[in-house]
């Protein structure tokens, strides 16, 4: 659904009189509509139109300009300028597609679509002329009902199949991006087979995205209509929200190989809601899983990190293996996910990704990878650039929501390479401001020889106190120990709450003399024990939030995407002035310092969505989960909701979707409170 953020309901259109649909599908080609989808449970994947053998790679305006005005002509053709000028079709990047709101709202006298003549004063194939001109492709958009997603409501193409596409066809369109709002609930896979067959009648080659948000299991029959299918609701451009289809899309590796593809939806690289390490986690969980690589940032204005990120050749090479198997999960306990790709020279491509918010150290073996025997890997890391060998394992300190990925091979010339060295810290850091805080750093040898001349060091903001309580060098570290470091960390009296980085850094000497440096920021977190007695959550300041649409918001429901704009909390017709507002899937963290007893609220889906959403509810202790409540429903009388959390130095507030999906999922922690 990709106008409609994951809090809007449906356009009312869905709803119209039966028998007026039945008698326009009828006048399409098509049978009467059917309530359900029958899909079967299996089909045999087949890459009919010889198309999309590589997931596509392109670019689509929608989550950086939706139906603005500045969606238009200029900014197409500028954008396909840039794919030459800043070096994305040299990386791979060939389809410039056009989302909603390209058209006029009315097809014209002959029931042909007309394109919108402030847009795109020149027409459709004038655009796509000039994208071609440049070695480019054009994607178009449509969906597969009465009308597209926006709510101008503009022409669908159901009952309208065989024209549609050949219009399509006849501008020199490429790639056709088929929605699914107003679908007046006609069988799914008759109204994607309709497009197929109409695109293929054509004689264009069209590459066919089906986008109906993996409502009916498109994975299960869609391998033989469309060479890419949408497993998920649409992203946001948020932590919350590409995690949550991360982990609906992993477990669809099956379905995935060359001309049919899972599409977790289209990048939110460089839109601004998420750090540049988390679009780097975002690049490069997209490339393991054999996704669809479709920028969606407005190139205009992108910066340079940006194009940093998305041009990565080395990691889109494992996006575009020509083997074309979609990454397996191999562990995801505590946060720390290890993710296998198989490539095509029989390298194996492993993601290390830190769900976690605080950094932690990620393992796994080249065997668990389905490496064979060797005496020593070699392993490539495609951000650092940088090749190192190893004795088996694979391993490192991933940062917080970072990634580490890397590409490894048995490798007879292993030893041309460093040994790689794992630097880790303990987390997460926490510090009261003129209270010393221990921690322990680690620098492991995971090469086939020692590391020389070991050191590490702990560097923190001017005026803090770092001291090391043990030595913090060795002459030599053997293949699987450590150089083990305690520290003590003081922030001096008086230091703002507040995030703060340190430099944790190693260096070593290889066997062949090279001298090795590895440095990298850590984040710390100076706290403010809560007050005694019993304090609101939404009265102190959180660790970390997370939220699936827009902020998390005090003593206000969700709302919508903009800070401030939630409405007082209400659940069951009860009123509260006190609370969080989130959406799922939400997490929010506080300190406690050890100091309290209990968290208690009252819990339940905020009225403002008018019968829809359901979630459910949990309260996490220092890793250890509390309390939960089942799936809540709108509508449903606020549920009290309390655990203990004696001793936790840290609890979290946990939203998620309750099983089906995210759309108009806010949630109420009405009165939440702690017990100090």
């Amino acid at each position: 659904m990709r106008h409609l953020p994951p809090s809007h309901s449906r356009p009312l259109r869905q709803r119209v009189l039966g028998a007026l649909v039945t008698a326009l599908l009828c006048a399409g080609g098509l049978a009467s509509p059917a309530v359900a989808s029958s899909a079967p449970d299996t089909v045999t994947p087949k890459a009919d139109n010889g198309l999309a053998l590589t997931p596509p790679m392109g670019f689509n305006n929608w989550n950086s300009t939706h139906c603005r005005a500045d969606f238009n002509e200029a900014m197409v053709e500028g954008t396909a300028d840039l794919f030459v000028d800043k070096g994305l079709k040299a990386a791979g990047y060939q389809y410039v597609n056009l989302d909603d709101c390209w058209a006029l709202p009315q097809r014209n006298a002959d029931g042909k679509l007309v394109p919108d003549p402030v847009r795109f004063p020149n027409g459709i194939k004038a655009v796509a002329d000039y994208v071609h001109s440049k070695g480019l492709k054009l994607g178009i958009y449509t969906s597969a009902g009465t009308r597209t997603c926006d709510s101008t409501g503009l022409p669908g193409a159901l009952g309208h199949e065989a024209s549609d596409a050949q219009q399509f066809a006849d501008w020199g369109v490429d790639y056709l991006k088929y929605d699914n709002c107003n679908n007046q609930g006609v069988d799914a896979v008759k109204r994607y087979t309709a497009m197929r067959d109409a695109l293929a009648a054509t004689g264009r080659p069209i590459v066919y995205s089906i986008c109906e948000w993996g409502s009916n299991k498109p994975w299960e029959w869609a391998g033989d209509v469309g060479n890419l299918w949408r497993t998920t609701g649409d992203i946001s451009d948020n932590w919350a929200s590409m995690l949550s289809i991360l982990k609906q899309n992993l477990p669809l590796a099956a379905a995935a190989g060359p001309g049919h593809w899972n599409d977790p939806d289209m990048l939110e690289v460089g839109n601004g809601g998420m750090t540049d390490t988390e679009y780097r986690t975002h690049f490069s969980m997209w490339s393991v899983m054999a996704a669809p690589l479709l920028i969606g940032t407005d190139l205009r204005k992108a910066s340079d990190e940006t194009y940093d990120i998305v041009t990565n050749k080395e990691v889109i090479a494992v996006d575009q293996d020509p083997l074309g198997k979609q990454g397996t999960v191999l562990s995801s306990g505590a946060g720390r996910w290890v993710v296998a790709k198989e490539m095509k020279d029989g390298s194996r491509a492993v993601a290390l990704f830190n769900e976690s918010d605080s950094p932690q150290r990620i393992s796994t073996t080249a065997a668990a990878a389905g490496l064979p025997k060797a005496a020593a890997y070699t392993e490539r890391d495609l951000w650092q650039h940088r090749t190192y060998s190893t004795a088996g394992t694979l391993s490192a300190t991933v940062p917080a929501h970072g990634t580490v990925l890397l590409r490894v091979r048995a490798d007879r010339a292993w030893a041309k390479y460093p040994s790689a060295v794992d630097t880790g810290i303990s987390g997460p850091l926490l510090a009261e401001a003129g209270k010393a805080t221990g921690v322990t750093t680690t620098v492991t040898d995971l090469g086939r020889v020692p590391a020389l001349q070991v050191g590490a060091s702990l560097t923190g903001p001017a005026g803090w106190t770092v001291k090391a309580l043990s030595r913090a060098s060795a002459p030599a570290v053997p293949t699987g120990k450590s150089l083990s470091t305690s520290w003590q960390l003081t922030a001096p009296p008086g230091t703002a709450a507040g995030d703060y980085e340190i430099e944790l850094a190693s260096t070593y000497r290889s066997a062949s003399g090279e001298r090795i440096r590895s440095g990298q920021p850590v984040p710390v977190h100076v706290v403010v024990a809560p007050p005694a007695g019993s304090p609101y959550l939404s009265d102190l300041r959180a660790l970390s939030s997370s939220n699936g649409w827009g902020p998390v918001e005090k003593d206000t429901s969700n709302g919508e995407d903009q800070a401030g704009d939630g409405k007082p909390i209400t659940i069951g017709g009860t009123v509260y002035a006190k609370g969080l507002g989130v959406h799922a899937p939400s997490a929010v963290e506080y300190y406690t310092g050890g100091a309290c007893s209990e968290v208690s609220a009252e819990v339940g889906v905020d009225d403002e969505k008018d019968g829809k959403g359901t979630v459910a509810f949990e309260i996490w202790a220092d890793g250890r989960k509390a309390a939960s409540t089942g799936v809540l429903t709108n509508g449903m009388p606020a549920q009290p909701l309390s655990a203990d959390v004696s001793g936790a130095r840290t609890v979290r507030l946990v939203v998620s979707d309750g099983g089906d999906g995210n759309d108009s999922d806010h949630a109420d922690w009405a009165g939440a409170r702690l017990s100090c």
